[in-house]
């Protein structure tokens, strides 16, 4: 595989396939292959994914859109057959839905890799899968930051088990089948796009009630946050570097170098809407002061080995979120603006 030179050659050989492509954190992904000169095929059953998210791109002659349902694939074997790296973002991200129906992370976690997985051994040539997993895959860690080698992995919620289930599959079938595998654990993203988490709950409320913003927990909760321009960045980068390794398998995690507080996060987006004198209500949450059970309540990832790449995130954590709150309070205004026009 070779990277895009000035005259315009793609970053990757082939076809790519962005599972969840018209999602969130897919669509900019998918955006940034084009303009890299990829060829890219994006699959998205469209339950998280919009095809607003890739509107702008759908004229592009290197892209190919295909609705289909990792869960009850149709056409998924010809569809990974024609590619050659396969960037897997599909999933079920929200945290919360475990306590009402842990069967959703099961389905849309679970099982739809190992149809992809499938399709892949199936597809009888090599491939590169690129995961996006989650930094919930290491629970309550007692070392902060935490390291890629950190042990035991005891997730606490069911969204992190699935997508550690997903990563143990993902290594499984790339020693076995002669295939090779980037599992990339994820900071909380944020960033324009984004319809979940806590700063797209809390411009939403805000929205609703000016006078009194509820915050889930004690507020105490302390979380690394890194903007979706950063994630990209070292998705592509780390994927470059990945291409001219030859190891089956690596792992990295993938976020800032610091953390912030939920009580700073609503201050901020208070303020991005012009409601700085909003009164904060904690509801106290569960376990300890948890917004709900499975909520990691400290959680800054060790990203000491992207650094070694010779790659860093540009904002800090703050900065990431003061950034994304910005982009969805203007998403909103946007939304509101062409209801009434």
């Amino acid at each position: 595989m070779r990277e895009q030179n000035r005259k315009g050659k793609a970053m990757l050989e082939g076809r790519s396939l962005v599972t969840g492509g018209a999602g969130f954190i897919g669509s900019h992904l998918t955006e940034r292959l084009l303009k890299e000169g990829c060829k890219v095929t994006v699959l998205d059953n469209f339950s998280n994914g919009k095809t607003e998210n890739i509107q702008h791109l759908l004229h592009e002659p290197s892209l190919v859109l295909v609705e289909e349902d990792l869960k009850r694939p149709r056409r998924l074997r010809q569809i990974v057959r024609s590619c050659n790296t396969i960037f897997h973002l599909a999933a079920n991200p929200e945290v919360r839905l475990g306590e009402v129906d842990p069967k959703i992370h099961f389905e849309e976690n679970v099982l739809a890799t190992f149809n992809l997985l499938e399709a892949v051994r199936r597809s009888g040539t090599p491939k590169t899968i690129v995961f996006t997993s989650t930094s919930t895959v290491y629970g309550e860690a007692e070392q902060i930051p935490t390291p890629e080698d950190y042990g035991p992995l005891l997730p606490i919620s069911t969204y992190g088990a699935s997508k550690l289930a997903c990563e143990a599959m993902i290594t499984s079938y790339a020693y076995t089948f002669n295939h090779r595998a980037l599992i990339l654990r994820l900071a909380n993203i944020v960033g324009p796009r984004s319809n979940h988490g806590v700063i797209a709950d809390f411009v939403k409320k805000v929205k609703a009630n000016r006078k009194k913003l509820e915050i889930l927990g004690d507020g105490t909760q302390v979380k690394s946050y890194m903007h979706v321009a950063d994630c990209i960045e070292a998705m592509i980068h780390l994927t470059k570097t990945f291409q001219k390794d030859t190891r089956t398998v690596d792992v990295f995690n993938v976020g800032s170098d610091d953390s912030v507080a939920v009580a700073c996060i609503a201050k901020i987006v208070a303020e991005e809407m012009d409601a700085s004198s909003i009164e904060y209500e904690f509801t106290g949450g569960v376990d300890g002061g948890r917004g709900w059970r499975g909520d990691v309540k400290t959680m800054q990832l060790s990203i000491e080995k992207l650094l070694q790449t010779a790659w860093r995130p540009r904002y800090s954590s703050k900065q990431a979120v003061k950034l994304a709150a910005r982009a969805l309070v203007k998403q909103q205004l946007d939304m509101a603006s062409t209801c009434s026009s």
